[in-house]
C-alpha cells in the first residue's frame, strides 16, 4: 500500500461514480415524478453502450467520434419517450408490483433484442478521439479518458440543478415529485411531462452507457449487474433527491476504491480480503442507512399517494367445488407417473412446479396479505437449500434430517432481518429486503471453504428409498401440497387476519391492541421457514445448489409467479408458479430467443389480465354466476 496507489484508486474511484450517477439520477428522476419502479433502466444502460459502438463504426470517418457517440443517448431517449408512451402510460394505475412486472418483462425483450442485433461476444469499442494517452500522477500514469469522466458527473449535475431550478419544466417536475395529484389538478399535461422526464432519465442511462464503451467492452450482462448499483445509489441518497444520488454514488465508488486499495490484510491473526467486499458494500451501506434513515441521506419521507389507501379485496376460503376440483387435480398428479412413465421428463417438470409452487405461496404470504414487498425472498430459498445441503455434506445427515433442519436455517435468516425489515414500509421495505439477499448471496459466493463459492456443492441426493422411480415425485408433492395448504390455513387464523388488518390500516390495528410489527414479524419467519422448505426439496431434486439460488433473479422469479397468478387469489401463486415455470421451460426449449418471447407472453398477460390469471378466472365465474342468479 502506498500513497500514490491510493490516490490512483481513488481517481478510479470518482471515474466510476460519475459513470454510477449517469444511470442512478435518470432512475431517481423517473421514480421521483411517475413513481414508477423501472427495472429496465439498466436495459437502457446496456444499449447506449450497444448503440455507440455501432454509431462510432459505421458514423465515426464521417461525423467523427464525438458526434457518433452522443448519438446513442440520443436514440435511448427516443426508444425510452417510445417505451413510456406504448407501455407504462397504460399501466400507471396498476399497484407498483404491476409496474415491476412490466418492466422486468421489458429487460427480457431488450436482452434478447441485443442479442439478435449484436451478438453474444463482448464488442471492445476504439479509444476516446483525443483521450487516448495517459498523464502521469505521483509517478503512475493515469488514463486521461478517466480524468473526462470525472469532470461529467459534475457538469451533469449542474446542467440538471439549473434545468431543475431555472425552468419552467423543472417547476413541473419538481412539482410533481411533491404532490403530482394536484399537478394534474392544476391543468398540467400529466402524460406528456411524464413522457418527458421518462425520456430525460432514459438518454441520461444511455449516456452513462455510452460513455463508458471506451472504458469497458459493451456485454448483454450490463443491464442487471447496473440496475442493481443503481437502485442502491437511488436509496441511498434519497429517492427523488438529484444531489443525494450524486452523494451516494461518489461514497459507493469511493468505498469499493479504497476496499480494492486495502486488498489482503491481516487483522488481529484473521486475514481479511477487503477485495471481496467489493461486491456487497454497497448492499451494506443500504442496508445501514436503510436501518439508520430510511428515506436516504438527502431525501424526504415518502407521502401517500391520494389513491393508496384503498383497501384489498377480501380474501375468500376456497367453497366446496373449488375444494373438489383442488383435490381432483392432486390426485391426477399423484397418477401422473403411472401415465406418463416414473422417469417421463413430465415428472421432472412437475415437481419443478411443486417446488416453485410452495416457494411463490410463501412470498405470497407477506406480499399480499402481508402487504410487504419483497425484493430478497430467494435468500430464504438459498439459506433452507444450503442448510439442507451442508448438513448432508458436513454432518451426513440422512435427507429425512436435512429437510427438517435446513428450513430452520432459513427461519433464523429471516428472524434476523425481519427483525430490521418489518420496520420500514414500501420501497424502503422492498431495498432492504434486496440487500440483505445480495448480502447472503455475497457470503455464500465467496466463502470457498464451507459453501463451495462459485461452484455451489454436489453430490446431494435423496436417500436411497427416495431416489428409485417417481418416490421423490411423490414426497415432493406431498410435501408442497401441505405446505401450501397450512400456509392458506394460516391466512384464517387469528394471525392471518392480524396480519391483513395490519396491511389495510396499521393505525387503526394498533389502536385496537394489535402489535403490527410483531405479526409481521411472525409473518415474515413463517414464509422464511416454508422458503426454505422449497429450497431443501429443490437442491435434492437436483443433486446440488449454487449460489444463483439466492441472486437477485430468483427473487424476481418468485415475484413474476405470484403477480402472473394473482396477489389477490390464494390460487394465484400455485396458478402463476406452473404457468411462469411450463413457459420457461417451453418456451427456453423452442427458441434461442426464449427471453424475448417470454417477455412478450408477459408484457401481454400484463395488460390483458392485470388482475393475474386466477384473478382473471375468479372474476369470470363470479360474473357468470352473477347473471346465472339474475336469470333465475
Amino acid at each position: 500500500m502506498s500513497a500514490s496507489g491510493l490516490l490512483a484508486q481513488l481517481l478510479n474511484g470518482l471515474a466510476s461514480a460519475s459513470s454510477l450517477f449517469l444511470v442512478s439520477v435518470g432512475l431517481s428522476l423517473i421514480f421521483g415524478v411517475t413513481r414508477c419502479i423501472n427495472f429496465a433502466h439498466g436495459s437502457f444502460f446496456m444499449l447506449g453502450a450497444f448503440i455507440a459502438y455501432s454509431s462510432v463504426d459505421v458514423l465515426a470517418p464521417h461525423i467523427g467520434f464525438w458526434p457518433a457517440l452522443l448519438l446513442a443517448p440520443l436514440a435511448c431517449g427516443v426508444l425510452g419517450a417510445l417505451t413510456e408512451i406504448l407501455l407504462l402510460r397504460r399501466i400507471y394505475g396498476a399497484p407498483q408490483l404491476f409496474q415491476l412486472l412490466a418492466t422486468f418483462a421489458l429487460v427480457l425483450v431488450i436482452k434478447d433484442a441485443a442479442l439478435w442485433i449484436w451478438g453474444p461476444e463482448e464488442l471492445f469499442g476504439p479509444r476516446a478521439e483525443g483521450l487516448d494517452g495517459a498523464v502521469e500522477i505521483l509517478g503512475r500514469q493515469f488514463p486521461s479518458y478517466d480524468l473526462l469522466l470525472i469532470a461529467v458527473g459534475p457538469l451533469v449535475l449542474l446542467a440538471l440543478h439549473v434545468l431543475l431550478t431555472k425552468t419552467r419544466f423543472g417547476t413541473l417536475v419538481r412539482a410533481a415529485t411533491q404532490d403530482r395529484e394536484m399537478v394534474g389538478a392544476l391543468g398540467v399535461n400529466q402524460a406528456w411531462l411524464f413522457t418527458a422526464v421518462f425520456a430525460l432519465g432514459t438518454l441520461l442511462a444511455g449516456l452513462g452507457g455510452a460513455l463508458q464503451l471506451p472504458r469497458e467492452p459493451a456485454s448483454l450482462e450490463m443491464d442487471m449487474l447496473t440496475i442493481g448499483a443503481a437502485f442502491v445509489v437511488v436509496v441511498v441518497g434519497g429517492m427523488g433527491s438529484i444531489p443525494g444520488a450524486f452523494v451516494a454514488a461518489l461514497v459507493i465508488a469511493e468505498l469499493k476504491a479504497v476496499c480494492i486499495w486495502l486488498g489482503l490484510q491481516e487483522i488481529g491473526g484473521v486475514e481479511i480480503s477487503f477485495s471481496k467486499l467489493t461486491l456487497v458494500v454497497e448492499f451494506l451501506v443500504m442496508a445501514a442507512v436503510l436501518v439508520w434513515r430510511p428515506w436516504g441521506l438527502m431525501g424526504k419521507p415518502q407521502s401517500l399517494a391520494r389513491n393508496a389507501t384503498a383497501i384489498e379485496a377480501p380474501l375468500r376460503m376456497a367453497g366446496h367445488g373449488a375444494t373438489a376440483a383442488w383435490i381432483a387435480l392432486l390426485l391426477m398428479l399423484f397418477g401422473l407417473p403411472l401415465v406418463a412413465g416414473q422417469e417421463s421428463y413430465a415428472v421432472v417438470l412437475v415437481t419443478d412446479m411443486a417446488i416453485a409452487a410452495l416457494f411463490a405461496a410463501s412470498l405470497h404470504f407477506i406480499l399480499g396479505p402481508g402487504g410487504m414487498h419483497s425484493f430478497g425472498h430467494a435468500a430464504y430459498f438459498g439459506l433452507g437449500a444450503y442448510g439442507a445441503a451442508l448438513l448432508v455434506r458436513q454432518l451426513d445427515l440422512p435427507m429425512e434430517a436435512a429437510l427438517v433442519l435446513g428450513p430452520l436455517v432459513a427461519a433464523a435468516g429471516a428472524l434476523l432481518y425481519g427483525w430490521f425489515c418489518v420496520r420500514l414500509s414500501g420501497v424502503y421495505l422492498t431495498m432492504l429486503t434486496l440487500a440483505f439477499a445480495q448480502i447472503s448471496w455475497a457470503i455464500v459466493f465467496q466463502w470457498d471453504d464451507f459453501t463451495g463459492g462459485s461452484n455451489g456443492l454436489t453430490g446431494v441426493w435423496p436417500s436411497e428409498w427416495a431416489a428409485h422411480g417417481a418416490v421423490f415425485y411423490w414426497l415432493a408433492l406431498a410435501v408442497c401440497a401441505a405446505g401450501v395448504y397450512v400456509l392458506r390455513r394460516m391466512l384464517f387464523s387469528p394471525l392471518g387476519f392480524a396480519l391483513r388488518a395490519g396491511r389495510d390500516s396499521a393505525l387503526r390495528a394498533d389502536a385496537i391492541g394489535i402489535d403490527v410489527r410483531r405479526v409481521q414479524w411472525a409473518a415474515f419467519v413463517i414464509a422464511g421457514l416454508f422458503a426454505g422448505l422449497a429450497g431443501a426439496l429443490f437442491v435434492f431434486s437436483k443433486g446440488s445448489v449454487a449460489p444463483d439460488a439466492l441472486s437477485v433473479t430468483k427473487s424476481v422469479d418468485a415475484l413474476v409467479m405470484v403477480l402472473l397468478g394473482g396477489v389477490q387469489t390464494l390460487a394465484g401463486p400455485v396458478v402463476g408458479a406452473a404457468a411462469f415455470t411450463w413457459l420457461h421451460d417451453t418456451v427456453a426449449r423452442n427458441t434461442e430467443y426464449w427471453r424475448g418471447l417470454l417477455g412478450v407472453i408477459m408484457l401481454a398477460l400484463v395488460l390483458l389480465f392485470p388482475q393475474g390469471i386466477a384473478g382473471f378466472a375468479q372474476a369470470l365465474f363470479a360474473r357468470f354466476a352473477a347473471r346465472k342468479e339474475v336469470r333465475a
